[in-house]
């Protein structure tokens, strides 16, 4: 069937899956609301593995084990080893504050080829308050520790509002050191409990100035791989500071990367699984598409309307719609769902105003002016 499939245009290469809502943390951010009282889902093992052949008829993609915290799951290891057996690039996203030398093992018998670790912020205070949890900075600093030790390549993600952004550039030397393979950089996406810190999102214009932080860093860096996460006006930014500066600015890559070398690419390589079955874009969107546990992964996948129009351009709304970089940028889909309630409008937080878009705001203005 995946061969049947590799004509298609968009095929799932990176996908999430919520092996349980529950987690040991609290975080002011989280997009399922986690904490130890949430839920469980009601994937059973044989479940899990019949997802897992489902997945394996359209593709063979890079699986995250996700939650939550996928460790609070007796059966993840179990889950792991047969997504392994059947071709999958089995991942594992955690919190770090679980891991441990027998955790590493485990990891390694599961051929687990990529673990992400949350750090958001260089100092306990920071972190700490920002996961709602004392004690989780030395838990995720501790288990780089432990997973460089055991030979288990790490990346880090860290998530920045208007708290902690002033420490972005020393979180990102902190990653370094501890060893990371890369280093990603998310713009929260008011999802979860992130609506109640809708305030505390980054502004527009100091998105633009990170932005352009992380293009000049990311040029001078050879030691870790760097990418900024639900910023897809980043792929705005780079070509257009690469030719102010007069040159070909070719960016590094994972091999298990989304790549494409694009922004929002929701519905198009990736989607997130919930732990009760339900199919989303990606990990930020409010609604999903469907049940795979009621409809087969690949129909959804490429029969879905949402997904479809998500993978088709020309359908975006305000300034998206009449952007150059519409192709490459995109904007982010689940954040314009998440601030005007339609997945199509224009990226909420992006700042640049395209040509097309400041000649009918002229034309407007114009106008207006005629009648008054």
């Amino acid at each position: 069937m995946a061969a049947e499939k590799s004509d298609q245009k968009f095929i799932p290469k990176w996908i999430a899956w919520e092996t349980t809502q529950r987690c040991n943390l609290n975080c002011v951010h989280c997009r399922c609301s986690s904490d130890m009282d949430a839920a469980e889902g009601d994937f059973t093992t044989e479940e899990a593995f019949k997802l897992i052949d489902d997945i394996c008829e359209v593709s063979t993609p890079v699986l995250v084990l996700s939650g939550g915290e996928p460790l609070l799951r007796e059966d993840i290891w179990d889950i792991a080893e047969y997504g392994t057996r059947k071709g999958l690039r089995m991942c594992m996203a955690t919190n770090g504050t679980l891991i441990t030398d027998e955790v590493c093992a485990r990891m390694k018998a599961a051929d687990i080829k990529m673990v992400s670790l949350s750090l958001d912020g260089s100092t306990a205070e920071i972190h700490d308050n920002f996961r709602n949890c004392p004690g989780a900075f030395e838990g995720v600093v501790r288990a780089a520790e432990i997973m460089k030790r055991n030979g288990i390549k790490f990346l880090i993600n860290s998530s920045f509002t208007k708290r902690n952004q002033h420490d972005i550039g020393d979180t990102f030397k902190l990653a370094k050191s501890l060893g990371a393979t890369a280093w990603y950089m998310f713009m929260i996406v008011p999802t979860g409990r992130g609506e109640d810190i809708m305030s505390e999102l980054i502004s527009k214009e100091d998105y633009e100035e990170i932005l352009e932080w992380h293009y000049k860093q990311e040029r001078q860096e050879d030691d870790i791989l760097m990418r900024p996460t639900c910023a897809p006006h980043y792929y705005r930014i780079v070509p257009q500071m690469a030719k102010a500066e007069g040159v070909d600015f070719q960016r590094r890559s994972l091999t298990f990367s989304t790549g494409g070398g694009k922004g929002c690419i929701a519905a198009q390589t990736i989607c997130l699984i919930d732990c009760f079955g339900n199919l989303k874009p990606c990990s930020y969107f409010h609604s999903s598409v469907g049940n795979v546990k009621q409809v087969p992964f690949k129909d959804l996948w490429f029969n879905s309307r949402v997904f479809n129009e998500l993978r088709d351009a020309s359908l975006f709304k305000g300034k998206c719609g009449e952007c150059e970089f519409v192709n490459v940028c995109g904007g982010c889909r689940a954040r314009a769902d998440a601030v005007y309630g339609d997945y199509l409008q224009e990226e909420p937080f992006c700042s640049y105003i395209p040509p097309r878009t400041r000649k009918r705001m002229e034309r407007e203005s114009a106008e207006l002016a005629s009648k008054s």
